[in-house]
């Protein structure tokens, strides 16, 4: 096989990938799925593609798709995963796999069962910010992680209704992934603690009352802990999904303001030495060079996903071709099932762990492969 076939389900964010597996070496777009068959024709013909789908399941009947690559609402992730798996298909789904650890268990499950392929599309772990300080890290320029936190505030006002419905912390991957990844670490129990209140219809909604949700982690068979916090709704703050590595030697802090350049603080200096901002270099060299221009290049600059999130780092070319590879080369992409289902599974535990005040919730074992 030199190339395989994606069938993109979900074209609002997720039209921002057709022109990448359209310039990739090894990749091409052999079906696209949307609800609106307006939307979905304008697309189609935008993009040169035949095959058009209004119902995802039509999508996993075509012999012509190999995977696919699932860019619906957050509620239908699970859902439309697993009914992929049983077709036969791969996956590579946007974040988060799901929002019940039941429907995370039953994905894993498939993965092993039928051999396919999954990987959840966390765009924070291929962003540009966190290839940087990976790059740090396995330089030994860090020296030893003694710490980590990240936060992910964001306003969900001009968003799709279905949001209200939505628990902060079972959305929590852009800040769990890093934390994770940087050690190769999989969380083992969190506690978390809910603060503040939110309006009566997103307490009604969503059945949350908290504003904000803040989580520690303990890290499996790691001396290092993270913290992590959440929010949607009622509280001021501009969007920001930040990492804050701190190691013996040098400490990443995310910038505070959009527009700001990270700060590095180096140790043994003078104090005013410390701390000097820096900026991220991009990544692009890392991929095969018809897809590189993409980690600056976006289609729809007006879609809120890229007006808060800055364009995602960079990352979206990075993962198209991270599961490309893992298909061609048969092996497990990054990250896999089972850390997916980890990643996910903290934001769950840490809403059930705020509910009992704190309580210190196991997240379940899903195996490490």
């Amino acid at each position: 096989m030199d190339k395989v076939r994606v069938g993109l389900i979900g074209l609002g964010f997720g039209a921002e990938f057709i022109p990448i597996y359209q310039a990739h070496p090894n990749a091409e777009v052999t079906a696209i799925c949307q609800r609106s068959r307006v939307k979905l024709d304008a697309v189609g013909e935008r993009f040169g593609i035949a095959a058009r789908y209004t119902d995802f399941r039509e999508v996993l009947t075509d012999p012509n798709v190999d995977f696919v690559h699932i860019n619906s609402p957050i509620p239908d992730h699970a859902p439309q995963s697993i009914a992929a798996l049983k077709a036969g298909k791969h996956v590579m789904c946007t974040v988060p796999m799901a929002t019940t650890l039941e429907e995370a268990r039953e994905i894993v499950g498939l993965v092993r069962e039928t051999g396919l392929k999954y990987m959840m599309a966390e765009t924070v772990v291929y962003s540009r910010e966190y290839l940087f300080i990976r790059e740090l890290y396995d330089k030994g320029e860090l020296g030893r992680i003694q710490y980590m936190q990240a936060s992910h505030p964001q306003d969900m006002e001009g968003w799709p209704d279905y949001w209200k419905d939505m628990v902060p912390m079972h959305y929590a991957t852009h800040v769990v992934a890093p934390l994770m990844a940087m050690v190769d670490g999989m969380a083992d129990y969190v506690s978390c603690f809910g603060s503040g209140a939110v309006n009566d219809e997103i307490t009604r909604r969503s059945g949350s009352p908290y504003a904000v949700e803040s989580c520690h982690i303990k890290i499996k068979d790691s001396d290092v802990a993270a913290h992590v916090w959440r929010f949607l709704w009622d509280t001021a703050r501009q969007y920001r999904e930040s990492i804050d590595v701190y190691g013996a030697k040098k400490s990443f802090e995310w910038e505070l303001m959009t527009g700001e350049h990270p700060v590095l603080h180096t140790a043994k200096r003078p104090e005013h030495e410390i701390a000097e901002r820096v900026a991220v270099p991009d990544y692009a060299h890392l991929l095969p060079r018809e897809i590189q221009k993409f980690t600056r290049a976006i289609v729809d600059e007006d879609h809120l996903s890229f007006i808060q999130g800055g364009g995602h780092g960079g990352s979206h070319p990075h993962m198209v071709n991270e599961f490309v590879n893992a298909l061609l080369e048969n092996r497990d992409p990054f990250p896999n099932v089972e850390q997916s289902a980890n990643w996910t599974s903290v934001g769950i535990c840490a809403h059930q762990s705020a509910l009992k005040g704190g309580e210190i919730v196991k997240v379940p074992d899903f195996g490490k492969r």
